[in-house]
C-alpha cells in the first residue's frame, strides 16, 4: 500500500525566480531559517542537455529526523537505530526546461526505507495545470515578437508526497532483512513486560503495522508543507527586495569567502 498526499500552491513570483529560490532554499539558515534541520549538501552532478536545452541537476542533503517521533517510539531500536537525533540522507534530482517554463523534481529518503519510504514529487509551472503552455518556436526560427511569451507573475506548483513502508513484508521472495532484525530483537509494551518485535508483528499484522506507520507520516504533511513554503517565501522576498547579487554577496560575507560577487562593481 503506497498512502498519497497531493497539494497545489501558488507563490507570487515569476518563474525563473522561484526556480533560483529552489535551489537556494538550503543553501544558509541566514537566507531561510526553517533550513536549520538541513545539515548538509551536495551537488553530485549538474549539465545542461545540448539536444533540449534542459538542466538537469542531482543533490544530495543530508537532514535531521526524517523519521517521524511517533514511529520511532512505535519501533524497537534494532530497526529505527535507538532513540537520539536521527539523520537521513534525500536524493534530489530536478529538470528544469526555462523555454517552456517548467521544472520537475523529486526527492527520496536513502536510510531507513524499510521502515518509511518517502518521495516527494514536485511540477512547477509558469501556467496553471489546467492551461496548456504557450507553445515555443520551431528551433531555426527567428524570435519575433508573436513568439515572445510575457513573463507571468506567478509560478504554481503541485506537490505529491508518497508514504510506503515495507516493515515485516517480503518482496521477491528474499529473505525480509528488517523483519529478521526485528525478530530477534524485543518490544516493550503497555504493561512494560519485553515482548518479541517479532511475535508482534505477527500478533498485528504486518500490513495493519505498515498502514499505522503510513498514517502517522502523512499526519505530518501539512506542518511540513507549511514550513517549506514559509521558508521558499522568505527566500523569494529576500531575492525581491535586495536583487539577486546581493543576496548571495551577503551569503558570502557572512560564510567568510570572496569571489565575483564580493566585488565592487565598477
Amino acid at each position: 500500500m503506497v498512502l498519497t498526499h497531493t497539494t497545489n500552491h501558488t507563490y507570487a513570483h515569476p518563474f525563473p525566480t522561484v526556480t533560483l529560490a529552489f535551489f537556494l532554499r538550503y543553501y544558509s539558515p541566514h537566507l531561510n531559517p526553517f533550513s536549520s534541520h538541513v545539515l548538509s549538501t551536495d551537488t553530485i552532478s549538474s549539465h545542461v542537455d545540448p539536444a533540449t536545452g534542459r538542466l538537469h541537476t542531482t543533490r544530495i542533503h543530508l537532514k535531521k529526523s526524517r523519521i517521524p517521533t511517533a514511529v520511532v517510539k512505535l519501533l524497537p531500536a534494532s530497526v529505527t537505530g535507538g532513540g537520539g537525533d536521527k539523520s537521513s540522507y534525500v536524493l534530489e534530482t530536478s529538470v528544469i526546461d526555462i523555454k517552456e517554463g517548467w521544472m520537475k523534481t523529486e526527492s527520496r529518503n536513502l536510510n531507513f526505507t524499510g521502515v518509511l519510504s518517502v518521495v516527494e514529487q514536485q511540477q512547477y509551472s509558469a501556467t496553471p495545470a489546467d492551461q496548456p503552455a504557450s507553445p515555443t518556436p520551431p528551433r531555426g526560427t527567428a524570435s519575433v515578437g508573436a513568439h515572445l511569451r510575457p513573463l507571468s507573475p506567478n509560478t504554481f506548483v503541485t506537490t505529491t508526497l508518497s508514504y510506503h513502508s515495507m516493515l515485516g513484508g517480503r518482496r521477491h521472495d528474499k529473505p525480509d532483512i528488517v523483519a529478521s532484525h526485528a525478530a530477534a530483537a524485543t518490544a516493550t509494551p503497555d504493561n512494560g513486560s519485553p515482548r518479541r518485535i517479532g511475535d508482534w508483528i505477527s500478533g498485528w499484522g504486518a500490513r495493519r503495522i505498515q498502514r499505522s506507520i503510513e498514517s502517522i507520516a502523512s499526519t505530518k504533511t501539512d506542518d511540513q508543507m507549511v514550513k517549506s513554503r514559509d521558508g521558499m517565501r522568505i527566500v523569494l522576498e529576500r531575492l525581491r527586495n535586495n536583487g539577486v547579487v546581493a543576496v548571495l554577496r551577503e551569503l558570502r560575507r557572512r560564510e567568510g569567502k570572496a569571489g565575483v560577487f564580493d566585488q565592487s562593481s565598477p
